[in-house]
Order: structure tokens, then C-alpha cells, then sequence
């Protein structure tokens, strides 16, 4: 369903990426994105803006160096997964080019299914925070993981999550883990899949779309 983009460094894959629509990229088009509107994403895809450079922010640089890390405790604490990471990889889709997909890891299970490992790391500053990750993945992360789903047609996603948090003098870490199976969100992929098709073609028009505001 995709073919492989192997990128030679960072700021390859920072150009590539631009080309279409990426996992970070979904929830905006949905509404679902807290720090980014369809519009801004629209005025990112077609030039007219230039993306924020965040890199150098310390939660964003701790989640980059922190990855690596998990990946591998991943791996000891679920063996009975084969895990694969391949890095400035970009994954895109054959019939649709502007969906694509970078990935933190690939998974084989037992059954020789395909998956998806996600790996996030999240500062909880207050309790609400924490509320948004108990029983469920925030609606952002969600959209992020269906979108992978829909490029690599793959089976399964695990979520990987470390919420950080600081009790007093004390620094807790604690490790949730999230799994989806692909026949479980169909229908959402379904609707991610539309929304995402009729944003691309704004795009294409240089078009600006309706504003998408999120839900109350």
C-alpha cells in the first residue's frame, strides 16, 4: 500500500514531510489539534507560512532524546514483539501520495501481523492533563495513530506513553500502554480518510477551506 522514502538526514526528511499530510499533521484537519488550526495547516501546506521551529524546545528535545530509550525498554518489557525503527523514513501511501507516515517502529507479532508503535512523552502539569490519558489516547494522538493505520494498511497500533509529573522534590515517570486493533476504528478511519482527502484538494486549489473548530 506504500512505498519507502529513505531520507539522508533530518533536514531531508523535514523537507519531504511538507509534501503531504503526516501523522502530526490529522488532528489539525479534524479540529483536534490544541495548538494548531486546518487553516494554519493549510497556510503550512501551501507555502504561505513557515512551520514553527520547536526542536529547540526543552519538552521537545527531552521527547527526542527520550525515544530511543523507550523504544528500547519497549523491546524488554514485550519481547514477543519483533520491533523494527528505520530513522528519516517516511512511508507513502501508493494510491494516495499526500498521505504518508513516519513512524517510531514497526512491529511483527507472533502471528506474524504487521503493527504500529507509537511512543509519546508528556509533562503533566496539572490533573486535568492527566484525565485526558486515563482509559483512553487523547483525541490528537488518536487522529495521529488511525492516520498511520490508513497510509500502512498495517493491523494493530501500540501507544507507548511516559507521563511525566513532579510530586514536591519527586520526579515520577509513569509508563501506560495503549492498543488498538485496526478492526476496532474503521469507521473513525473511514471519516479520517474523507476529511483528509477533501483538505488535500483545498490544498491543490490553494483554496482556503472552512474553518474546522473543535468540539465544546
Amino acid at each position: 500500500m506504500y512505498k519507502i522514502i529513505e531520507n539522508v538526514d533530518h533536514d531531508a526528511w523535514l523537507k519531504a514531510r511538507m509534501y503531504g499530510i503526516g501523522g502530526s499533521d490529522a488532528s489539525a484537519i479534524v479540529g483536534m489539534n490544541p495548538y494548531k488550526s486546518n487553516i494554519d495547516l493549510f497556510e503550512e501546506k501551501t507555502g504561505r507560512s513557515i512551520p514553527r521551529d520547536i526542536s529547540d524546545k526543552p519538552y521537545v528535545r527531552y521527547g527526542t532524546l527520550a525515544e530511543p530509550l523507550a523504544r528500547e525498554q519497549f523491546k524488554l518489557d514485550y519481547p514477543e514483539y519483533k520491533v523494527e525503527y528505520h530513522e528519516n523514513r517516511i512511508l507513502r501511501c501508493v494510491e494516495y501520495p499526500f498521505l504518508q507516515a513516519s513512524l517510531d517502529g514497526e512491529l511483527t507479532d507472533a502471528d506474524g501481523r504487521r503493527g504500529i508503535l507509537e511512543i509519546k512523552t508528556t509533562n503533566i502539569l496539572q490533573s486535568m492533563q492527566y484525565e485526558k490519558w486515563k482509559g483512553r489516547i487523547p483525541d490528537n494522538y488518536y487522529i495521529q495513530v488511525i492516520h498511520y493505520l490508513i497510509v500502512t494498511g498495517y493491523d494493530f497500533v501500540v501507544l507507548r506513553a511516559h507521563l511525566r509529573s513532579d510530586w514536591g522534590d519527586d520526579r515520577r515517570t509513569t509508563i501506560k500502554h495503549y492498543f488498538l486493533e485496526r478492526s476496532e476504528v474503521e469507521d473513525d478511519m473511514r471519516m479520517l480518510f474523507r476529511e483528509e482527502k477533501r483538505f488535500w484538494a483545498y490544498v491543490e486549489a490553494g483554496r482556503k477551506p472552512p474553518l474546522v473548530l473543535p468540539e465544546i
